[in-house]
């Protein structure tokens, strides 16, 4: 792979143009604003991350989170331009400058495409489509359609947000350039290879422009008879952006809700600093005298693990840099820290399933997403099916238009339904299901 073609300026569904000296702005400073100014993004303040929102204490939400990893991916992006920039042409280098916003802007919008309830509601409506009422349609599509459905992914729906012609939208979603849509594509192939983990890069219904995205950036095919590509190479540096924030943030969280003791955090903030990083252990002992407030403390204990991930993963895109920009890396960035700081990751990652995400604040929310999504996806999607009956006349007349149901497929009308639900709020979402269920009238 190649730099220039990685980094086309080009933009989905519009045809080429040229730029006047005059414009201040790059065009992927452009992807950057279209991303904050859009409604979907800004939706995100009302979208769990993972503890309920919000209670007197302030906890993160998906736009709080989107927000930090896009800052720590512009630093990514600012690192490794600094490491790999010497052994870059001259043309090389003026294009690659620009990766930290190609990267922020994809942070950005990593999680656009999940729906309400984080996880829990993609579980939602998975299993509706899986073991519930959405199971009629199975023998009327195909094998990779019904996957889609049965594995629904955050990821996946992030390329149809924004690439689709919804009513009223531009011809090609939101327009952006090949090389920020390639950046978001973590997962390059279909639902018929998402493994155990549920995890691809797009429905069928976007088959099409997946492959014109692949085709333009000059991505390289990897499997021919599972259609895997590789990943475009800035993918890893937003992957690392997410795990690294999500890994730290929600244990900080923790600690601010009284789930996880001052004493148990600080332990695990340290463990990332080894007798050789004398320096910054200096700097935390002589900061720790002077801020007392607890949660101060945490912040700044969390900053300096940010700080000290971050330089360790710039530094194994740089030391891998050759497998990346073939394709044959594997694994993720932050697989390949040194031992010391690889084990105390392991401990934050072990202690969130164990003491966090299992934590009855948390399971409440999972079990209220299952039942407010799969309570609407029944009315929904039965009123899609059903639509001569009066009562489904009546729940289609309250989806707004862009998502009308258009289509007399099935895959078609179930995509219609669940892209609308998808984009709800939490808070949206509860009270349209309370109006129809009349539990609120």
């Amino acid at each position: 792979m190649n730099w220039k073609t990685l980094l086309s300026v080009a933009r989905f569904g519009q045809p080429e143009k040229s730029r006047s000296l005059e414009e201040i702005r790059s065009e992927f400073q452009r992807d950057y604003d279209r991303i904050i100014f859009s409604s979907p993004f800004r939706r995100l303040q009302n979208k769990t991350q993972v503890f309920p929102l919000p209670g007197s204490v302030f906890v993160h939400n998906r736009l709080t989170h989107s927000l930090e990893v896009a800052s720590v991916g512009k630093s990514l992006g600012n690192i490794v331009y600094s490491k790999i920039a010497p052994i870059l042409d001259k043309s090389e280098k003026v294009i690659v400058r620009e990766i930290d916003t190609v990267v922020a802007t994809a942070c950005l919008a990593h999680d656009l495409g999940n729906p309400p309830f984080g996880h829990s509601g993609e579980k939602a409506i998975s299993h509706f489509f899986a073991h519930s009422g959405g199971k009629e349609i199975k023998g009327l599509l195909s094998e990779a359609q019904y996957a889609d459905l049965i594995t629904f992914e955050g990821n996946a729906n992030l390329v149809r947000l924004l690439t689709n012609q919804f009513t009223g939208r531009r011809v090609g979603g939101y327009a952006l350039t090949f090389a920020s849509l390639g950046t978001m594509i973590k997962y390059p192939y279909s639902s018929l290879q998402a493994g155990k983990k549920g995890k691809y890069g797009y429905f069928q219904a976007e088959a099409h422009t997946f492959a014109e995205v692949m085709q333009q950036l000059q991505i390289p095919l990897l499997d021919q008879s599972a259609q895997i590509y590789a990943r475009h190479p800035l993918v890893y540096l937003v992957e690392a952006a997410d795990d690294i924030c999500y890994q730290l943030m929600d244990i900080e969280d923790a600690h601010k809700l009284s789930i996880l003791p001052r004493e148990l955090v600080h332990q695990l903030f340290l463990n990332f600093f080894a007798p050789s990083d004398l320096k910054l252990l200096q700097k935390i002992e002589r900061t720790m005298q002077e801020v007392t407030d607890a949660n101060e403390q945490i912040a700044f204990l969390r900053a300096m693990v940010i700080g000290k991930l971050t330089h360790a993963a710039a530094s194994v895109f740089a030391d891998n840099y050759h497998s990346i920009m073939e394709g044959t890396f594997k694994g993720k960035l932050l697989n390949y820290l040194d031992d010391h700081t690889g084990k105390a990751l392991k401990e934050c990652e072990e202690l969130s399933f164990s003491r966090i995400y299992k934590h009855p604040s948390v399971i409440k929310i999972e079990i209220s997403g299952y039942n407010v999504i799969g309570a609407l996806l029944e009315e929904f999607f039965n009123a899609a099916m059903h639509p001569d009956q009066d009562y489904s006349g009546k729940i289609l007349s309250l989806m707004p238009l862009q998502y009308a149901v258009n289509s007399t497929y099935p895959y078609y009308k179930a995509r219609s339904v669940v892209d609308f639900i998808s984009g709800m709020t939490d808070i949206y979402a509860v009270d349209l299901f309370k109006q129809i269920r009349g539990v609120e009238l």
